[in-house]
């Protein structure tokens, strides 16, 4: 019957299958009878690898032939792998997906699918399971290879490394005897007395000062530097100023806020406690995004007012732009400069083109006029600002970072906080 197919053959092979299917799919565990967990770590860097770990429980006698797929985003970048499951009754088995991240923010785990065949593995059962789970992704910190160095600065700075550095603070230090050349204006007449000889004060940059970094996440924030697989947001490098000025605050004794706005408050933290700001300020700056509007410096120097009780120092993470700042920021500017020490750190191009480069057509000419003047401005600008009291910090998003920690060292150092 086989060599010479009938009609009728044909059919009972076929229904022959059929009912092997169905007693297959019938003798299959159920995917619902199955009690699944995730445990998740609470978050992971950016480019750092993270385990998504499912335990899958047999509650039934019979055994479980599974397969079962830990859905994530794309850009969770889930590992492809999902092996057999051969699951006997009462038992359980973990399943480990590795996740490397490479976009900021909360990812959200998507449904486990699980497949269960039946002894024969003819059919099985498909369904989808709801396990959820978020994994936070944290920023990457890339600039923590300038924090040693920084660090053995600020030992330097309030005398706990072996050469002391006495700068002109408002912090007493301790008191030694007079040498040619100190202020006299420094001399401790009480315990001149006392000790029968000249005795003077010396001083050190005041400890638990308060610094707030305001990140402006508006379409400055959008723009992106840099040339081929090199190019960022400038958001990205205002991050790592704000990570980098988070643990070298944070480990000076100093009271670190935050607040991320544009044309609305996106993030606000006021005064994390000591030694834990590296911590808050990653978690709050994972959820960072840059908005196409503009951003709205009344309601940030209403912030500002709200957030620092006392002069503080102020970092504004944002763009010199002569086009709009008479409007924008510079509306604000001269009274924050008046009540705090303010720093603006600005963003630069690396693929910038020399204001004055040589020239050979008159497209380039033209193109090279428009550069310079606009270089002139923005050079202009930065001037005029400066004359309020504000320090301007102007860099590449590799170095913006550690530049604005050692304009923070020494406003530290000359005692202007």
């Amino acid at each position: 019957m086989i060599l010479w197919p009938q009609p009728i053959t044909v059919v009972g092979w076929v229904a022959l299958v059929i009912v092997l299917c169905v007693i297959d799919v019938l003798a299959a565990v159920r995917p619902d009878q199955l009690r699944i967990t995730r445990e998740l770590p609470p978050s992971v860097r950016l480019t750092e690898a993270a385990d998504s770990q499912l335990t899958v429980v047999n509650p039934t006698r019979r055994r479980a032939r599974l397969r079962v797929r830990d859905a994530w985003p794309p850009s969770a970048h889930p590992s492809g792998t999902h092996p057999w499951i051969r699951l006997d009754g009462g038992r359980s088995i973990r399943q480990v997906t590795t996740l490397t991240p490479t976009r900021r923010g909360d990812l959200a785990a998507a449904a486990v699918t699980v497949r269960s065949f039946g002894p024969l593995g003819l059919a099985a059962r498909q369904r989808s399971l709801s396990v959820p789970g978020v994994l936070r992704v944290l920023p990457e910190f890339r600039s923590r290879s300038h924090l040693p160095s920084r660090l053995a600065r600020l030992r330097e700075l309030d005398g706990q490394a072996s050469v002391q550095v006495r700068g002109q603070g408002t912090e007493f230090d301790s008191l030694r005897e007079y040498a040619a050349g100190d202020d006299v204006r420094s001399i401790d007449w009480r315990a001149t007395a006392r000790a029968t000889r000249t005795m003077v004060r010396t001083w050190r940059p005041e400890r638990d000062r308060h610094i707030l970094m305001v990140l402006d996440t508006s379409r400055w924030a959008a723009g992106r530097i840099g040339t081929g697989d090199t190019d960022q947001l400038r958001l990205d490098a205002g991050i790592e100023a704000c990570l980098l000025m988070a643990a070298l605050g944070s480990a000076s004794g100093d009271r670190m806020s935050l607040l991320v706005a544009d044309s609305m408050v996106r993030q606000r933290l006021a005064g994390t406690a000591k030694g834990s700001a590296l911590a808050a300020f990653s978690d709050r700056l994972s959820l960072a995004e840059a908005a196409l509007v503009e951003t709205d410096w009344s309601m940030v120097a209403d912030q500002v007012s709200q957030l620092c009780r006392q002069r503080s120092l102020v970092v504004l993470i944002t763009g010199l732009d002569p086009a709009v700042h008479a409007e924008g920021l510079g509306t604000v500017i001269g009274g924050l400069a008046h009540q705090h020490q303010v720093v603006i750190a600005h963003v630069t191009d690396p693929a910038e083109k020399d204001p004055t480069p040589q020239t050979t057509t008159a497209q380039e000419a033209y193109a090279a006029a428009a550069s310079a003047r606009l270089w002139l401005a923005g050079q202009g600008l930065a001037d005029r600002v400066h004359r309020m009291g504000v320090e301007i910090v102007h860099a590449d998003p590799e170095r913006l970072a550690p530049a604005v920690c050692d304009t923070y060292l020494l406003l530290k150092a000359t005692g202007r906080l």
